[in-house]
């Protein structure tokens, strides 16, 4: 079987648990196929480069396929007939990345730069 990794945009005007709906419905696409979700991430509603479909935000999920190729067709099928998904992507990799991905790291790294920030005592505290 081949890996795949599927990131799909959500519109910004759905509810988290709707955004997760999206993604246990893509999930058990790929599992009555034969295929298996190795892992779910959630990346959360970020700012879009451009308006697509009259939004400028988007929920972003991505999800690591372990699947045969025309599970992925069948995917990208019932994908593109919900209008709650806005772009999708599909890419075929030669491994999955182990631990977080890179937009997760990111935030973590953005966290951890405002808390150092927060903690160097030169914030406006007005001492």
């Amino acid at each position: 079987m081949a890996l795949y990794e599927h990131v799909f945009l959500a519109r910004q005007d759905l509810a988290q648990a709707q955004v997760d709906a999206l993604a246990e419905a893509a999930t058990k696409i790929v599992e009555d196929n034969q295929g298996k979700v190795v892992k779910t991430e959630t990346w959360g509603l970020r700012s879009l480069a451009y308006r697509i479909a009259k939004n400028r935000k988007a929920h972003y999920v991505m999800l690591e396929i372990d699947a045969p190729a025309g599970v992925v067709a069948e995917l990208e099928r019932q994908t593109q007939i919900n209008e709650d998904v806005i772009r999708y992507m599909t890419v075929k990799v030669e491994e999955h990345e182990q631990g977080p991905s890179v937009m997760m790291r990111k935030g973590d790294r953005e966290r951890s730069r405002r808390r150092d920030r927060d903690d160097s005592g030169f914030g406006g505290s007005g001492e």
